[in-house]
């Protein structure tokens, strides 16, 4: 008998925009995106949770963010690392999920009952105030004791950045590029980045919702940290939801053929750091996008800080910021869905690369401006000559920083990772592999590191976040416009391969490489 070959007709115009899914992809869309959602939704409950956790306690704040990510984030994303790459080799990608998995729920749940209640009996107060007296005795390394003091918050909010590196990026998407054709990702994955923006609008309803409920007193915490039970609780309920609908899309909806393929690293496949570097240094092309990427990632986390200092200061309370930093998801899940819709794609091929590229850094340094303005202006004068300006200062400069913070991730979430993305596609197979392993391994945690360490530096040397704000300011606006010169650099390389051939086929064929061997990029 012979097996019937569907052939599926074009999609009109306004379908082909909103909605380019057949209904027999309904079985296999539906289900993916429910996981990609509810994973999104968890990663989003996490970082709201671990940042009003670690930065209002006793002897804390804003400065113990960039040790966190030097002493904790990067260190911990090698060693996780290391441990999927161990278990991927051993494992099937399913069985592989569920162990990794539920050794983040498992945590979470002995955090709920054990770490978090009984935190005050697990601090290491001797061991920090030792520290703090003989060892790190400038104001500067505060955070670096409040880390040893605070080990087992501190642990949690390590934990929490690994479900974004590990169980988003590495368990979903390496699921997802292995069970779908390349047909289907053309369409299914931009219904995926809606499905990770919306996840943060339904945090800040979740948030609001769960506030209002008559919820049972929890005995073993205290009244100020009520909420982190309940959304701890909902944490853990969602990733055995997220493992049971994992299991039936393994085992009753996509093909067995593929669930149960193991990935094994061939050598021959593989590619030293030396050879990496080695294109990057004979690649200006390849020079112009870790820049990009580099500068991104260290404005962001120079801003982050920043704005989490100014949040900390105006909410002071855990429970009061934990409420405010997801009203900041809401709105920043708004703005990425829109700009989904209506910027990123149509930008692209209407205008080009080089202009959609534009869009992001020109959208950090306006609201740059209006930020660090603020910021400065507190600083230098006395805060009652801005109360003749300003009814509530202290609250217009917060409001400053989250439309920086909801315009940015907004824009991070859409137009910039399209943009970046892209311009990998004119090369051929071998320097994609290469130019990502630069790109995403090394330039992005350069970067997220980058910014750390300039904080860490500038503490060192000043002692408080506060002194260290007209340094950063400049820092930023450099980095901002080292940004602008390399997206204006790379589009004219790229301008041929990618502007027109997007613009107008919204592809790009085989016969671009031989463009870029001729432009010696």
């Amino acid at each position: 008998m012979k097996k019937k070959i569907r052939i599926n007709k074009p999609f009109g115009v306004i379908r082909s925009f909103l909605w380019p899914i057949y209904m027999y992809e309904l079985r296999k869309l539906v289900p993916m995106f429910c996981l990609f959602f509810l994973i999104s939704f968890s990663y989003n409950l996490l970082r709201n949770m671990k940042i009003s956790v670690v930065v209002t306690l006793k002897n804390s704040g804003a400065q113990v963010i960039p040790y966190l990510k030097i002493a904790g984030v990067l260190p911990g994303a090698l060693f996780m690392t290391y441990i999927f790459t161990k278990l991927i080799n051993k494992y099937t990608r399913e069985q592989v999920f569920y162990i990794m998995l539920s050794g983040f729920l498992l945590y979470f749940l002995l955090f709920l009952l054990f770490l978090f209640p009984f935190q005050n009996y697990l601090e290491l107060n001797k061991t920090a105030d030792f520290l703090i007296t003989y060892v790190f005795t400038s104001e500067g390394f505060s955070g670096l004791i409040s880390i040893v003091r605070h080990w087992n918050l501190s642990l949690f909010y390590i934990l929490s950045e690994m479900w974004s590196a590990i169980v988003l990026s590495m368990l979903f998407w390496g699921f997802a590029n292995e069970v779908t054709k390349v047909n289907e990702a053309k369409r299914f994955y931009a219904i995926f980045a809606l499905g990770a923006n919306a996840s943060g609008i339904f945090i800040g309803f979740f948030i609001n919702w769960l506030e209002k409920l008559n919820l049972l007193y929890i005995s073993f915490y205290s009244s100020n940290y009520q909420w982190v039970f309940y959304q701890l609780l909902a944490i853990i309920i969602i990733g055995l939801i997220i493992m049971l609908l994992f299991f039936v899309l393994n085992n009753y909806i996509l093909e067995k053929d593929i669930v149960l393929k193991k990935i094994v690293y061939k050598k021959e496949n593989s590619f030293s750091l030396k050879e990496c570097f080695s294109y990057l240094k004979k690649s200006k092309y390849l020079t112009y996008i870790v820049i990009i990427v580099v500068a991104y990632n260290v404005i962001y986390n120079l801003a982050d800080v920043l704005w989490t200092y100014k949040v900390n200061q105006v909410y002071n309370n855990s429970k009061d910021l934990n409420s405010y930093i997801s009203r900041i998801s809401l709105v920043t899940g708004i703005i990425a869905t829109m700009a989904a819709f209506v910027i990123s794609g149509n930008v692209i091929r209407r205008y080009g690369w080089t202009i959609a590229a534009m869009i992001t850094p020109i959208i950090w340094f306006l609201t740059s401006v209006g930020f660090l303005s603020g910021l400065l202006l507190e600083d230098i004068f006395n805060i009652e000559v801005l109360y003749a300006f300003l009814g509530n200062p202290a609250n217009f400069v917060l409001l400053m920083g989250a439309i920086q913070v909801c315009l940015g991730r907004g824009c991070k979430y859409t137009v910039f990772d399209e943009t970046k993305e892209i311009v990998f596609i004119p090369l051929s197979k071998e320097n994609q592999r290469k130019s990502k392993a630069v790109v995403d391994g090394i330039a992005s945690r350069f970067g997220k590191s980058g910014g750390s360490v300039i904080y860490i530096f500038l503490l060192m040397i000043f002692g408080e976040i506060s002194y260290t704000i007209p340094y950063v300011s400049i820092l930023m606006f450099f980095s901002i416009c080292i940004w602008i010169f390399a997206v204006f650099k790379l589009g004219k390389l790229a301008n041929q391969t990618i502007d027109l051939e997007y613009a107008d086929k919204g592809v790009i064929f085989d016969d671009t490489k031989e463009l870029l061997d001729k432009k010696k990029i």
